[in-house]
């Protein structure tokens, strides 16, 4: 397994192998790799003849300088994961001085408004960053088709407007989200929950699958409220946000339309343990 933490050097190889390679597969990660992010090389994987993954805890996405410090680091078991899908995956794991050189900063992105909504409201900042990084990472890798969870279904929204208004060559592919056997969506945050606090986390997801079914015969108001009521009655948890919008838009639903696809999304703490997770309504 090759490993570049130099990005001319990642760069130098990738523009050797290329040449006869029909298509780069790109996941971009910060590590901390589960079964999701695996799941992402697996369809790279099967889909390209040359696989990259980066691993990098991007400073610029992150708005608490304390959730950033205890974001975990594990590149070393991160590499042993990936061995597991193929030893032939190239991995990019560079320090924040061979991405930013020494300008740690992000670049001001316009995403059309989708970057105003939910995370946009409750963490300043962020979508400049991930923007930044993505693109950064666009311009090192050079990828065929890039792959992204659907949990972050808002940035998967961000990346491909940004895509598509830097018009980089690169297609973006949503993947559907992987859970824990009690339907916590896998994320690297879960590694800081205690073994109670996730197990009661599954109500995450039981609390999405109720608000799709009421979704069917109520309007997005009432089981907005519904969810808010049910979130009074578990303590364990804080309810940071809970909005039902519309896929393309990402704008709140206010009246419901037959021509539109409607997602439900929902952030909460958890012991300051922040996690988010969505579910399709139609």
């Amino acid at each position: 397994m090759l490993i570049f933490n130099n990005q001319n050097e990642l760069v130098a190889y990738l523009a050797s192998v290329s040449k006869t390679a029909s298509s780069i597969g790109f996941v971009p990660t910060m590590g901390a790799l589960h079964e999701g992010h695996l799941s992402l090389l697996k369809e790279s994987e099967t889909n390209n003849s040359i696989t990259v993954i980066s691993i990098f805890v991007n400073p610029t996405q992150f708005n608490n300088s304390e959730d950033l410090a205890k974001y975990p680091r594990t590149l070393e078991a991160d590499v042993a994961k990936i061995k597991t899908v193929s030893d032939d995956i190239i991995v990019y794991a560079p320090s924040v001085e061979d991405i930013y050189h020494g300008n740690t900063i992000s670049e001001p992105f316009d995403f059309d408004g989708l970057e105003h909504q939910m995370e946009g409201q409750f963490r300043p900042g962020h979508f400049n960053g991930v923007g930044t990084i993505v693109k950064r990472l666009f311009e090192i890798v050079k990828p065929t088709n890039a792959y992204f969870g659907e949990k972050d279904f808002q940035q998967l929204q961000i990346v491909k407007k940004m895509t598509e208004k830097e018009k980089l060559p690169v297609n973006i592919i949503g993947c559907p989200i992987f859970r824990e056997p009690n339907g916590l969506a896998m994320s690297s945050r879960n590694e800081r929950l205690s073994d109670t606090e996730r197990k009661e986390a599954a109500f995450l997801y039981k609390t999405l699958q109720m608000s799709q079914k009421l979704f069917a015969t109520k309007s997005a108001a009432e089981v907005t409220l519904w969810v808010q009521k049910a979130f009074t009655k578990h303590p364990t948890f804080e309810l940071e946000y809970f909005q039902i919008a519309d896929e393309a838009t990402l704008l709140p639903c206010i009246r419901k339309s037959k021509t539109k696809k409607y997602r439900a999304f929902i952030a909460v703490f958890v012991n300051n343990i922040r996690l988010i997770d969505t579910i399709s309504l139609n």
